[in-house]
């Protein structure tokens, strides 16, 4: 298909309209890049199924592993470079002979995106009425009847027209397409994830409507960020390579302010970042290394139902806010049917929620032990514990969690911060004075 039919094909000539049920008045997320923003902003790849860097130059050869079925381009804004990035993609494994076609591009009118469509097989779109109007779709069907390699597909929280197909979203096309056996490259932008929207919505004043769960987005084998500088995309919003000129004003003044975009930068930065660490955790875990990789920081902090532990809770979350890392708080459970406290175990859940960390329960008859083996399957960086409220006979007979924990931290190379605990001791006669180092925490 020629490039002038590839344009008349996306509607470069006559724009089709949208329903706008689900943009704001700005559809800042929806307009791709131009050549120039491309050049400007830096495409990073976060392989999911292949941690880089972390093989040897031996077996390098025979353990990369193929690109991936499910690829996404993530982007903080409309204009980053989403769409631009895709064809490119396409248009690379087009070259090497892999069977690629456009199951549904949006170019916005922008030519220089349109001109990377090149050469690309285009499955025509699906015409449908809707309120008397007429819109297009991408048309599931006749994609999954071409059965091609690779199917570019835009937009993936896209909400598709009422009666165009068997599913209300997009990204539901595009499962049906992966379990088809096709493999499919895709967009989205961050605000659109689930976990996120509401935070957008309330640092933007721009309501999220079109979501995609968070698990879709993690489904895939590959996510490739699309990043560029506030400056950047104010810079070409002026040069009007993302919005038409009399749209530009408000956009600068709204949803493109520099703190929008910062935040949104930010909250994409540090999605593929979580991302990122979770994969070479499981790689590292796969190939039973033990050694300490301080990537980021990883404090652990175990407790147990007392009433010192949410002090220690709230301390540990001050760590791990100031270090950027991520908190674990650990509870251990007695394995000799001892009863617990269910409303305070459940307080301390909640707690840890409120602050960011996350619960973990671990049933073990020594809770040191059970400590120091989950921070070297997690490769913590910092452990954070409670300090002993143990008499001197009761840690010469029972043993010191404290002690344990910190001999077999400092063989791993790991620190151990010892809290004190701003609590007075149990009334004589509370069964809970000789069971245990109640309150010591966990941090990852």
């Amino acid at each position: 298909m020629t490039l002038l039919a590839s344009l008349n094909e996306l509607g470069m000539e006559k724009a089709v309209e949208h329903t706008g049920d689900d943009e704001p008045e700005i559809p800042a997320w929806e307009i791709d890049k131009t050549e120039e923003s491309l050049e400007a902003g830096a495409i990073h790849e976060l392989g999911r199924k292949e941690t880089k860097g972390l093989q040897t130059e031996s077996d390098t050869r025979t353990s990369v592993e193929p690109a991936g079925r499910f690829r996404i381009y993530l982007g903080a804004a409309a204009g980053v470079g989403k769409t631009f990035a895709m064809l490119n993609e396409g248009w690379r494994r087009h070259q090497r002979g892999t069977d690629v076609v456009i199951g549904f591009v949006e170019v916005h009118g922008r030519l220089h995106t349109a001109e990377q469509i090149r050469d690309l097989e285009i499955v025509p779109r699906k015409k449908v009425i809707y309120r008397g109007k007429e819109f297009e779709e991408m048309d599931l069907d006749a994609v999954l009847a071409r059965h091609p390699q690779v199917a570019l597909i835009d937009e993936l929280a896209h909400t598709n027209v009422p009666g165009s197909g068997r599913h209300e979203k997009r990204w539901e096309d595009v499962l049906e397409i992966l379990d088809a056996g096709i493999g499919v490259i895709t967009t989205v932008n961050i605000q659109h994830l689930e976990s996120l929207a509401d935070a957008v919505e309330e640092m933007t004043g721009v309501r999220v409507r079109e979501r995609v769960p968070d698990w879709v987005v993690r489904k895939a084998d590959q996510i490739e960020l699309v990043d560029s500088s506030p400056g950047q995309l104010r810079r070409r919003m002026l040069h009007g390579n993302i919005y038409p000129p009399e749209k530009v004003p408000s956009a600068l003044d709204n949803f493109f302010r520099v703190e929008n975009l910062t935040a949104l930068r930010e909250l994409a930065l540090r999605f593929l970042a979580d991302e990122t660490d979770e994969e070479m955790l499981a790689y590292l875990r796969r190939h039973g290394m033990k050694g300490l990789w301080e990537t980021t920081e990883r404090i652990m902090v175990g407790v147990t139902a007392s009433g010192s532990a949410d002090q220690i809770i709230r301390r540990a979350a001050r760590m791990a806010a100031r270090s950027k890392g991520v908190l674990y708080v650990v509870h251990i459970l007695p394995d000799d049917g001892s009863r617990i406290n269910r409303d305070e175990v459940e307080g301390l859940k909640k707690l840890a929620a409120n602050v960011g960390g996350i619960w973990e329960e671990i049933r073990a008859p020594d809770p040191a032990d059970a400590l120091v083996e989950f921070a070297r399957d997690h490769h913590i960086t910092q452990i954070v514990l409670g300090s002993t409220r143990r008499k001197r006979w009761e840690e010469i007979t029972k043993g010191s969690i404290v002690q344990k924990v910190l001999r077999a931290a400092a063989k791993a190379g790991v620190d151990v911060h010892v809290i004190a605990r701003d609590v007075p001791p149990p009334p004589r006669g509370d069964s809970r004075e000789a069971s245990d180092e109640s309150g010591f925490v966990r941090i990852i």
